[in-house]
């Protein structure tokens, strides 16, 4: 009996068939839908005997682990009890994307998600100590997995060992005939797999390079932090030193070795930026909490700048206003340092107007810390 086809034109226009499809894969149909990537299978991983099913759609061994997709960035966490900041990083750049990333994960149990799982589900979801999870760009993969609201296993939409079909009309007889619905969205946008990422610890590896490469790759997982103030030479490069010591601490290493760790915290100014380096009190408070900013050389906001930052912290609304000008579409990276209030510029000032300055950054900062991906 050959699937049910539903041509979708547009998910908001068709977004009544998007929910009833996803009301038969709750009830454990089996559906092809598109992605960004290539077509994908896809069953309810909480239907009892749908893994099975599915590896019989599919031809594919009982060793080999099925992919979770889910269509909302916040229910991976249902899936990873114990995220690392690498793999938090991932998820909030690279998602939603062409990226599969593969989360260890010791304990399944301690996973949200393990009580709705049959073992047969669980097993093959959680295969070695880790589950691999995707969240498809499209709007048709979107709707369709989050008005699921169960567990969705799924894998391309392809006999084992044949290829991806990358539009409806390649999958293929012996597929359609075995599936009870197909979304038909049309062509798919890149015409290829995703990018597969094994995270372990602080670290990842490529497990297969699909439509983003290993520049895109290494950009995802390196966490870029910039701080901002007019002439950056001595707010800006205190909050720098000052992160760069406290999350150093905070990772049990070296503020040399952030870089390493794909931590990268930077200062520059606005305007005015000074060509001296760092002025002379900001460089005696820092060196008295063990940060040498003696080598500072002042340095303009630039465009590259903004755009390769994944968090922008400015020391009052004036340098955020600035910087939202110069990048409009980068408005939601930036803030200020402390959300209200400015800190004043001891420029000029005596060493005191530098430690209230610096206090104040601290006590941003210890605050700041926690919103990002460490």
């Amino acid at each position: 009996m050959s699937a049910r086809v539903i041509k979708i034109e547009s998910a908001s226009d068709q977004a009544e068939q998007i929910r009833n499809a996803a009301a038969a894969l709750r009830d454990g149909a089996v559906v092809v839908f598109p992605t960004e990537t290539v077509y994908g299978v896809a069953i309810s991983a909480a239907y009892v005997g749908g893994v099975e099913r599915l590896r019989s759609v599919k031809g594919r061994p009982e060793e080999q682990p099925f992919t979770v997709h889910i269509g909302r960035r916040k229910d991976w966490q249902q899936f990873v009890p114990a995220p690392t900041g690498m793999a938090q990083r991932f998820v909030k750049k690279g998602w939603p994307g062409p990226l599969t990333l593969v989360f260890p994960v010791s304990d399944p149990r301690a996973a949200a998600v393990h009580t709705s799982l049959s073992k047969s589900a669980a097993d093959s979801i959680y295969s070695k100590g880790s589950v691999g999870i995707r969240y498809p760009d499209h709007p048709v993969a979107e709707a369709l997995l989050a008005a699921a609201e169960v567990p969705v296993i799924a894998s391309s939409a392809n006999i084992a060992g044949q290829p991806a079909p990358t539009d409806s009309d390649s999958l293929g007889e012996e597929m359609t005939a075995r599936v009870d619905i197909i979304l038909n969205g049309g062509a798919t946008r890149y015409q290829k797999g995703s990018t597969i990422v094994a995270l372990d610890g602080e670290g990842y590896r490529i497990l297969r390079t699909g439509v983003w490469d290993e520049r895109i790759i290494r950009k995802l997982a390196t966490l870029n932090i910039l701080f901002v103030c007019t002439g950056n030479t001595c707010r800006s490069p205190m909050a720098e030193g000052l992160a760069k010591l406290m999350i150093a601490e905070r990772l049990g290493c070296g503020a040399d070795d952030l870089a390493a760790r794909g931590i990268i915290i930077r200062s520059a100014g606005t305007s005015g930026y000074g060509r001296g380096g760092a002025a002379p009190e900001a460089v005696e408070l820092l060196a008295q909490r063990g940060f040498d900013l003696s080598d500072h050389v002042p340095r303009p906001v630039t465009l590259e700048l903004i755009h390769t930052s994944d968090y922008i912290y400015t020391m009052s609304r004036q340098h955020a206003e600035a910087v939202r000008s110069m990048a409009p579409a980068e408005s939601s990276k930036i803030a200020r340092l402390l959300p209200d209030e400015d800190i004043a510029d001891p420029l000029g000032g005596t060493l005191h107007d530098y430690e209230v300055a610096a206090a104040k950054i601290e006590q941003a900062l210890r605050q700041r810390i926690q919103e990002v991906p460490l």
